[in-house]
């Protein structure tokens, strides 16, 4: 018979190797001061990249959740059946300390290492990281009612995931949500028409529907309602201390572009019992803490699915053959990788300086505090804006194989513009900047201060610097600096991100930032890096290893 199945010049599987393999993220740790974290970022990351985690990830996106409100009985159950996979790489997020340990660890760093596993681990499976990141977001909020804050936060930070529908104050461990988003008003919050009313015993009585309300198998979490002094903030238990279901009722879960891994539901409250957390009338004052802490997550889940889509491409490059050599080995592809490259360890090095920040603001450092308040709206906006435009080009790397779904491209493709849209998508992002400039006068001090930390290290870097002050002083006028808020939005986290990487870089890398994303030496899509750029030097630190040949070109 003859032979016509013979399988040649495709790339071998991508397994063995680690997600916590990149110079960028263990340099930024030993920075930082958060080297003890190195070991346990590094175990994680070999375990994201094992063949096991792999296959939890695929079953996780292949068999998404499904919603079952009533039992065989008739009795309304709401509640979200997950594949056991989900679990599995709940389990380990949550003992790896991902959602909210950090809270109750007060080693110097705890934020930063967190903040690598969460980048490291959400190159595994994005989807999970939801829930995982709204449990860490949500307990500086909570901290606004402290006696709730002392029942509840202990559970929030414990490393065990009791997941089922039972009291929260009886379970080992808890996953928070939150509930803001209804159809008449998205991210104008203010518009919401949920009405809490107090009950006479210290809680209230909501009623509402929420449009939109992700990880809807959460134990607790943060709503937003109207009450006569206005919107306020509260906290909503899916199970009620006694042990019946509270009137929470899930109508329907979203079919999403990505993100298919996780619920996202409609929800309708029903009387439901909640606690009041913070000020009356103060809610979105309360609950924009957790909005924050999302936020950084969002620029840290971009910059792993950068780091993921790079990694791919480079391992296809690597072992792809076309007119006579392997891709990779060819100009103009070196040129569109080290140009991934590039944007990805720019995106990287910002996350960890935000996580840095949390750190040094939780210790008291006004200044990280008020860099944290500022660089996370510039950083929110422009990481996560990129994601898709470098998700797209890294599947492109991969020609058709990288269409088809077995590459996990297309999961990469389709993830991408969630995290631009979650917790506010570009034009909520990009007036936030403005806000923060309006409102806290420190918050550029401290920016200019990150920025100028690098002044004379590279002329480009310098000049768009300068660009930036000249724009800032054309704002006077309100709506023409709305005009502008999104070219504003972008300069400064360029030239952040330039700064990072002049200073803490390889100098390939930062030449070639400089150069194309300041300098104006560059085209409108990735691969037109300018002439003169190291590109080999870029390739080399942005390869991966495998685990049986060292630092192998192109490898896994």
């Amino acid at each position: 018979m003859t032979v016509t199945h013979e399988v040649v010049n495709q790339a071998p599987p991508l397994t063995g190797f680690s997600t916590a393999d990149e110079p960028a993220l263990l340099e930024a740790l030993r920075r930082e001061g958060a080297e003890w974290g190195e070991r346990e970022v590094s175990e994680l990351g070999a375990l994201a990249g094992s063949a096991a985690v792999q296959d939890q990830a695929r079953w996780a996106e292949e068999q998404p959740p499904r919603l079952r409100t009533h039992d065989r009985y008739g009795h309304r159950v709401d509640e979200v059946e997950f594949h056991p996979a989900w679990h599995q790489l709940m389990t380990v997020a949550v003992e790896h300390g991902l959602h909210g340990a950090p809270w109750a660890d007060d080693r110097p760093g705890a934020h930063l290492v967190r903040a690598a596993k969460f980048y490291v681990w959400s190159q595994a499976e994005p989807g999970h990281g939801c829930p995982i990141s709204m449990t860490y977001a949500a307990v500086p909020a909570l901290r606004a009612a402290p006696d709730l804050a002392a029942l509840y936060e202990p559970l929030l930070a414990a490393r065990a995931y009791d997941f089922g529908l039972r009291a929260p104050l009886t379970k080992a461990g808890l996953i928070a949500g939150m509930s803001m988003t209804e159809k008449q008003g998205g991210s104008d919050v203010r518009a919401n028409t949920t009405r809490a009313v107090p009950a006479g015993d210290g809680t209230y009585r909501i009623t509402g529907h929420k449009w939109f309300t992700s990880a809807p198998m959460s134990d607790v979490f943060l709503a937003l309602a109207q009450t006569d002094e206005g919107l306020s903030c509260f906290l909503l238990p899916r199970v009620l201390p006694d042990g019946t279901l509270n009137g929470m009722r899930l109508m329907r879960l979203k079919d999403k572009l990505g993100n298919r891994s996780n619920a996202s539901s409609e929800i309708e409250y029903d009387e439901a019992v909640a606690w009041p957390v913070g000020e009356p009338g103060r809610g979105v004052r309360t609950i924009v803490e957790m909005v924050n802490m999302t936020r950084l997550d969002c620029v840290l889940g971009s910059a792993a699915g950068m780091r993921a889509g790079l990694r791919q491409a480079l391992h296809h490059t690597a072992h792809r053959r076309a007119f006579g050599r392997e891709l990779d080995q060819q100009p103009l592809m070196r040129s569109v990788l080290a140009d991934l490259a590039v944007e990805s360890e720019a995106a990287t090095l910002l996350g960890m300086r935000l996580a840095a920040a949390v750190d040094r603001s939780q210790a008291g450092d006004a200044e990280e505090a008020a860099l944290r308040r500022l660089a996370l709206a510039v950083g929110k906006y422009w990481v996560c804006k990129r994601g898709s435009t470098h998700a797209a080009e890294a599947l492109e790397c991969l020609g058709g194989n990288g269409y088809v779904e077995e590459s996990g491209m297309p999961r990469l493709y389709r993830e991408a513009p969630l995290l631009s849209i979650w917790e506010g998508s570009g034009n909520v992002a990009a007036l936030d900047v403005l806000r923060a400039l309006g409102r806290e006068p420190a918050a550029l001090d401290a920016f200019f201060a990150e920025v100028d930390a690098a002044a004379g290290a590279d002329r480009r870097l310098d000049a768009a610097v300068n660009g930036v002050r000249k724009m800032l002083g054309g704002l006077a006028d309100p709506e023409e600096a709305q005009l502008m808020a999104r070219s504003l939005a972008e300069r400064m986290a360029l030239v952040l991100q330039g700064s990072l990487l002049v200073r803490n870089s390889h100098p390939a890398v930062a030449d070639a930032f400089c150069a194309s994303r300041l300098g104006g030496e560059w085209g409108h899509a990735f691969g037109t890096l300018p002439a003169g750029v190291d590109l080999a030097s870029v390739l080399e630190r942005a390869r991966p290893r495998t685990p049986d040949a060292g630092v192998a070109r192109g490898g896994a």
